[in-house]
């Protein structure tokens, strides 16, 4: 049957007060079917007959059922070019005053799930697989989202900040706002030793959990281990008293609609006059004469965004038929990003760069020689750069091209990030660090050696032996099983392997034919097949 028949004849029965099970049992086909031809009831008679006419497809007719306005449906599909008149663009256009159940503003409340029990409306699609739907009540969403915040803030606020602001998106300018950040702090002696005690306890519940040997409960009691230290941990860092004097926090939606607070920025001063002439135009001067207004050219937003919009394309076909100059961009932004904090914005290029702090995942970031080096190297950068990132752009037009491509790599190497969490979704970029490494001839045993320090004493029983083993064959296995307790088969474990180059699997540079799956703690099954990444 045509699609628009089998909404016809449906809706009789529809109409009648059959059951969509009854009506998709009696034509023999599914209820889904039965649903999405009764939502054409939505359309516009005149958009229908179109279809029947094979003026428009099934596709285009589907889209107009996110609305049952049939004069807005006829409006936007006689406004639309021919060429524009595709399904995405009919339900942009329908739905341009709701809000989207994907909108980030959605995901913090909840979702629609929370949006409907607060007693708002939905509009779905009931051609969209997913099903998603649509806002109506954006008051209600506002107000929704605005006491979730609210709630989120009325902790930051008791931490003391002068001003606490609340925000649905990243205010602007943001970045280039001063900042104070948290300051070091030493726990005191009880506190460490309850730290200690917590560290010990959680080792050895993951010990027993990956070998097996756990009960039921033990997975809860890991949970709460690891809250207990997470909030130990958090009190080595605290913000000083003028910290809090003068600066704030923004409390706000992050890109994917979580909850972000951003602490200790502090605001311009609103009181600072920059501009002598401005302060003393229309004032009186000495003879008691108001000083004439200087006449100035003004114009109106639109018009400057038109004419900024023609000088970006000139400059973008300049730069792309000068690669010295585009050089000397490239590394300018990158260098704004690493070696000038918040002062990226000096840039015309909207390039970024991402460089995330290692010692953080790092269990003793003090022995990593890589870190120590890569420390200096950025200290001895810094004592070449100018001071003033406004002074740096001129100052890299006077590098030779040499130089400039040594920074190029300085920049680049803080974006490198081969770091694997315990979530995560950078699966493909962490097994390209591998190639990566490979292209650099990078021999890890300069930079890592396995001691108990760095491994043995991290891992379980079963990992220490199998990685003895593929160090130095099953005899020396033997000898870590004979071992009466770990700490003892760990300081013999150290001794066999040092100074054969063996290292355990995440640290190496895996050959080009090797596919190592990225891994956690969590995978119990992987665990079993790649026990020298365990931890």
């Amino acid at each position: 049957m045509h699609p628009v028949d089998q909404y016809e004849a449906f809706s009789v029965l529809a109409n009648e007060g059959k059951e969509i099970a009854d009506i998709a049992a009696r034509f023999g086909t599914t209820e889904t079917i039965v649903r999405k031809r009764l939502a054409l009831a939505r359309v516009s008679p005149v958009l229908l007959q179109m279809f029947r006419d094979e003026d428009m497809s099934f596709a285009q007719l589907s889209a107009f059922t996110v609305s049952d306005d049939h004069q807005r449906q006829v409006e936007v599909w006689s406004a639309l070019p021919s060429w524009n008149r595709d399904a995405f663009s009919i339900r942009r256009a329908l739905t341009e005053e709701l809000v989207a159940a994907t909108d980030k503003r959605v995901q913090f409340i909840g979702g629609l799930a929370a949006y409907e029990a607060a007693g708002g409306a939905v509009t779905r699609d009931l051609f969209d697989e997913r099903n998603a739907g649509y806002v109506t009540d954006t008051v209600l969403l506002e107000k929704l989202m605005a006491e979730k915040l609210e709630a989120g803030a009325e902790a930051v606020r008791a931490e003391g900040w002068k001003w606490v602001e609340l925000r649905t998106s990243m205010p602007e300018g943001l970045h280039s706002m001063e900042r104070h950040y948290p300051e070091d702090v030493n726990l005191s002696e009880a506190d460490q030793a309850v730290l200690d005690a917590a560290q010990a306890e959680y080792d050895e519940l993951a010990e027993l959990i990956e070998s097996g040997a756990a009960d039921d409960e033990a997975e809860a009691k890991l949970e709460e281990v690891e809250k207990r230290i997470d909030d130990l941990t958090a009190r080595t860092e605290a913000y000083s008293p003028e910290a809090l004097a003068n600066g704030g926090a923004f409390v706000m939606l992050d890109y994917c609609g979580r909850l972000s607070i951003e602490r200790g920025f502090v605001k311009p001063d609103d009181a600072e006059v920059t501009d002598e002439d401005e302060t003393d135009e229309g004032l009186p001067s000495i003879a008691g004469e108001a000083k004439p207004a200087i006449p100035t050219v003004t114009h109106s937003a639109a018009l400057i965004e038109d004419l900024t919009a023609h000088k970006t394309a000139a400059l973008r076909i300049e730069l792309a038929n000068n690669p010295d100059v585009a050089l000397v961009a490239v590394v300018h932004a990158m260098l704004l990003h690493v070696a000038y904090p918040y002062n990226s914005e000096q840039s015309a290029l909207q390039l970024s760069i991402t460089h995330e702090r290692l010692k953080p995942s790092m269990k003793d970031a003090e022995s990593c020689k890589g870190l120590a080096a890569f420390n200096d190297l950025s200290e001895n950068y810094g004592h070449h750069l100018p001071g003033n990132p406004a002074d740096l752009f001129d100052w890299l037009l006077e590098q030779p091209q040499d130089t400039l491509l040594t920074l190029l790599a300085f920049a680049a190497a803080h974006a490198v990030n081969a770091v694997e969490k315990k979530f995560t979704d950078r699966k493909k970029g962490i097994e390209q660090a591998n190639q990566l490494g490979r292209a650099l001839n990078v021999d890890m045993s300069e930079w890592f050696e396995t001691t108990g320090d760095s491994y043995f004493k991290h891992v379980n029983r079963t990992t220490i032996e199998l990685a003895v083993a593929e160090a130095k064959g099953r005899e020396a296995e033997l000898s870590v099983k004979a071992a009466g307790k770990k700490t003892e088969a760990v300081m013999i474990a150290e001794r066999l392997v040092a100074g054969s180059g063996w290292m355990p699997a995440p640290v190496r540079i895996a050959a080009a034919d090797e596919a190592r799956p990225v891994k956690h703690e969590t995978d119990i099954e992987d665990n079993e097949q790649f026990p020298e990444a365990a931890e």
